[in-house]
């Protein structure tokens, strides 16, 4: 009696073609593998989002765009596989060839190959799930947003690190909770990925003004909006670009107030913001700093419009915006400090040596100069600032903070910096609250809007001046004291632009 050889070749009988499975091949199952591994990854992710408490916006992207993908790659595999087969399966009919043998796992003969197929399967789900976690992290990360991602936003992204609110994560602001400005935020923002891709985007970056979520669905998440401010008390000080440096600090109490008669007293700044009050306006320019029509609407209905006496009719209904926190606030996470501003600190915190002649001038003249690039910028400040005080031993510290204070604030290459990005808190760089309150809105029974020389209308100046002035306190408030005389009629404005005047 012969003995069989188990591991011998052994005929085995022709499937029928009917019976021939078109499937049956490697293609067609490794294509059923990234297709499950894609399924896989989205019920995790889905999973992981429902757990965490919070919403991610990112895992939109992940969840409904990454894994679909590869769901669409695996069932490609799949057909793909299963066309070549059926294709083999037809010539060998033809031909009146055996037909091309199928993928049998249950056959001794492809155990070795099933075990390999199985490892290298779990070793793929695994580090799906791995990837998929890390991942849906990784896109909440402003490394993410503001590096890995979004290089050209580096000036967005180098003032956000230096803001109060560098520890809320870019997307929490940016996109929120909710699909609808998921969709908004991504979806119909393709073409900013084409731009990057092709370097077709604007220098520098436009803020979103006219498409940004309402700051009730964003910042008043972590800023409760009824809580009453009352007075803060606030002291900015300035150096005057003279020889001396001489120091001119203004103490004022700003008077915020509140709007929710639970919490106190109706008024101040945040008066604005009172839900029982209606403010609505008109910009005549992208960028909001032209507003000739503003409508109040009091909490007894009572209707008030103040425009200008160049703004006649009546604007369009779809042009017309509801006051809203980030009509002042514009700026609450990417500051670009004016140079005069950024100097003026550095010195008053001891950073730079106000001792020095005239540094206040110099360096202000240094971070305004025209540069193509951060590096012909740090080398051009340098060489300025030899020149004037070479022989100082303090000149290599000088450098250093007037460099690190461009660097933070000024982006050649992107065009970025103070000049192109208004700041609407307070009134001195920018018309901010100027833009109403300018004294030339009024109503047409002729009531006027608060004037802009009214300086004691939203806050008090209790001292003002320098050394033993400082200490002078007037509850009551001051009239402000211009270190260069009066300039009657004009806004701040005017004459101080964010460098010398």
């Amino acid at each position: 009696m012969t003995e069989v050889n188990p591991d011998e070749a052994v005929p085995e009988e022709q499937p029928a073609y009917k019976r021939a499975s078109i499937f049956r091949n490697w293609i067609s199952l490794s294509g059923v593998i990234v297709a499950f591994g894609s399924l896989f990854a989205f019920m995790l992710l889905f999973a992981i989002d429902m757990m965490t408490g919070h919403s991610n916006p990112y895992m939109g992207i992940l969840a409904y765009l990454v894994a679909p993908v590869f769901l669409v790659i695996g069932t490609s595999l799949l057909i793909v596989g299963a066309v070549i087969r059926r294709s083999k399966i037809a010539r060998a009919t033809a031909r009146g060839e055996l037909l091309p043998k199928e993928v049998q796992l249950t056959r001794r003969r492809y155990k070795k190959d099933l075990v390999l197929f199985a490892v290298g399967a779990s070793i793929f789900l695994l580090l799906t799930a791995i990837g998929s976690y890390q991942t849906y992290h990784f896109t909440e990360s402003v490394v993410f947003c503001g590096q890995a991602c979004h290089e050209v936003m580096k000036p967005e992204f180098v003032t956000y690190m230096h803001s109060p609110h560098a520890r809320v994560s870019c997307s929490e602001c940016h996109i929120g909770s909710g699909a609808n400005w998921y969709v908004k935020s991504k979806i119909s923002g393709a073409y900013q990925v084409y731009a990057t891709a092709f370097d077709k985007y604007p220098r520098p970056i436009k803020t979103p003004i006219s498409n940004l979520r309402p700051a009730q669905e964003t910042c008043e998440q972590c800023h409760w909006p009824p809580m009453y401010v009352g007075n803060l008390d606030r002291t900015y000080n300035h150096f005057l670009a003279d020889k001396e440096n001489t120091p001119y600090s203004v103490r004022l109490s700003l008077k915020v107030g509140g709007g929710d008669a639970t919490q106190g007293p109706i008024g101040g700044i945040h008066w604005h913001m009172n839900v029982n009050n209606k403010i609505e306006y008109y910009a005549a320019d992208k960028q909001k700093q032209n507003i000739p029509w503003v409508r109040v609407t009091n909490p007894q209905g009572v209707v008030t419009v103040y425009r200008t006496e160049e703004f006649q009719g009546e604007p369009e209904a779809s042009a017309i915006n509801v006051m809203d926190c980030m009509d002042c606030h514009n700026r609450p996470a990417h500051i670009f400090k004016s140079p005069n501003d950024a100097v003026d600190l550095a010195m008053s915190v001891g950073i730079l040596d106000s001792s020095l002649p005239a540094l206040k001038r110099r360096a202000v003249e240094a971070l305004t100069a025209e540069y193509a690039t951060e590096t012909e910028a740090s080398q051009k400040i340098a060489t300025e600032l030899n020149r004037h005080y070479g022989d100082d031993p303090r000149v290599g510290s000088t450098i250093d903070a007037v460099q690190q204070i461009y660097s933070n604030n000024f982006f050649p290459e992107m065009k970025a910096n103070w000049q192109v990005y208004p700041n609407n808190i307070g009134h001195k760089d920018w018309l901010g609250c100027f833009r109403c309150h300018d004294g030339l809105h009024s109503s047409a029974d002729g009531l006027l809007n608060i004037k802009a020389d009214d300086c004691n209308a939203c806050h008090t100046i209790i001292a003002q001046g320098k050394g033993e002035e400082l200490n002078l306190l007037a509850p009551k408030g001051l009239e402000f004291d211009h270190p260069d005389g009066d300039f009657l009629g004009l806004t701040c404005s005017d004459c101080h632009t964010g460098a010398l005047q």
